[in-house]
């Protein structure tokens, strides 16, 4: 299948899950590196994406602005590719629960912490708010540690449920939540760091020694 595909993307942004997934499928794909926030540096971005919010995906002419569920989309898409687990697969279940969970579960609490840390005009931020956003994500990410697989999410092997996942604890280390990241999740997450796919999107989006910056 030829389809044209288009990314609109913030270093290091929730979009970087679906760059991270273009380059783990070989996908050849164009990309435009906007600032953060792009519905208020790049003219007419709400044109392409109403919400105003990275990702934005376009493939054949269609739209897609969920990060969780653009990798699975990829993967089925333009596949069959192990990086997607079957129905039939055992951990099928599991595949869709970690999937789901790197963003409701885990990015959301974070982005309430970015925002009344950093994002929000000095006289709105809310050092209480942030806090207890962040022990919340910390207990999050303790408690999604249990159902990890040894070395991968589920299926005993790299898929889009661990790009969601890992992109969550990714996010942490470059925000000030850190601390909520516990010794097993940061090895976890230095495994997925080193494969090929992850630097290259790194180094595609202009970060090629791996550092992060999520305000793009």
């Amino acid at each position: 299948m030829t389809e044209a595909i288009k990314l609109y993307h913030c270093r290091d942004a929730r979009s970087f899950r679906v760059l991270w997934a273009l380059e783990e499928l070989g996908l050849p794909y164009s990309l435009e590196l906007m600032r953060f926030p792009p519905r208020a540096t790049y003219e007419g971005y709400r044109d392409i994406n109403p919400l105003g919010t990275v990702p934005a995906l376009v493939a054949g002419g269609k739209l897609m602005t969920e990060s969780a569920a653009i990798p699975h989309f990829l993967a089925t898409r333009y596949g069959p590719s192990p990086l997607a687990v079957a129905p039939e697969e055992a951990d099928y279940a599991a595949y869709l629960n970690f999937l789901h969970m790197g963003e409701a579960t885990l990015t959301f609490p974070q982005t309430v912490f970015l925002r009344y840390t950093r994002l929000e005009p000095p006289e709105r931020r809310h050092p209480q708010a942030a806090e207890d956003y962040a022990v919340w994500f910390g207990s999050r990410l303790r408690n999604a540690e249990t159902l990890i697989g040894p070395e991968f999410a589920c299926a005993g092997r790299f898929t889009m449920a661990d790009i969601s996942v890992g992109y969550a604890v990714m996010l942490a280390q470059s925000i000030g939540l850190a601390e909520q990241v516990t010794p097993g999740m940061t090895a976890y997450f230095e495994r997925l760091s080193r494969r090929d796919g992850f630097i290259r999107a790194k180094v595609a989006q202009g970060t090629p020694d791996g550092t992060t910056d999520p305000l793009g």
